[in-house]
């Protein structure tokens, strides 16, 4: 991939970032996902669905509305398991997207010779076990979950250990956003 190319692809994700960012200003000062919520009526599927969309970058903000939204209205255990649940989903697409893509644009990006020192320093001494703890971070952290899940992938984890920790980290990011929203 070109540096020309791959600049442009910043800047286009940078952008629906900033659209991303905006459709969660409009949803939280609309009204829309009240009557949204409304029209669901039921706050367990409504979790899930704002769940696996609060894995990603690009749709972190407006799930993140929703879900604060659907905890004024429903109990904070149910959006938290139920959003954690939807979470999973939303991190097993990026941890398959991330694991078969990521790692061919960055081993095409960068010189082979740098390529070899990250791989290998993810696969010996300290980094083999601080990885899977860092990423795992980034997943419960408000920070996009496709970070985390890269360094999961790196640290070469397996889906049987992966869904647990996805699950967990979500679920204790989900109490954490209500929490700072102030509502628990």
């Amino acid at each position: 991939m070109k540096r020309s190319r791959a600049r442009r692809e910043l800047i286009k994700d940078f952008l629906l970032i900033l659209i991303g960012v905006a459709f969660a200003l409009f949803l939280g000062t609309s009204g829309f996902l009240d009557q949204l919520i409304a029209l669901i009526g039921n706050t367990a599927i409504a979790s899930f669905a704002a769940g696996i969309f609060f894995t990603s970058v690009f749709t972190l903000g407006p799930a993140s509305v929703t879900l604060v939204h659907v905890a004024e209205h429903g109990p904070l255990s149910t959006v938290a398991i139920w959003g954690a649940a939807g979470a999973v989903c939303g991190d097993l697409i990026l941890f398959f997207f991330i694991r078969d893509h990521f790692a061919e644009h960055l081993t095409k990006s960068l010189k082979p010779s740098r390529v070899r020192s990250i791989l290998t320093s993810f696969h010996l001494g300290f980094m083999k076990w601080l990885s899977p703890i860092l990423g795992a971070l980034i997943i419960a952290s408000p920070l996009p979950d496709e970070f985390g899940l890269a360094l999961l992938g790196l640290s070469k984890i397996r889906l049987a250990v992966l869904i647990p920790i996805s699950f967990a980290m979500n679920m204790l990011g989900i109490y954490g956003l209500v929490w700072v929203a102030g509502l628990a």
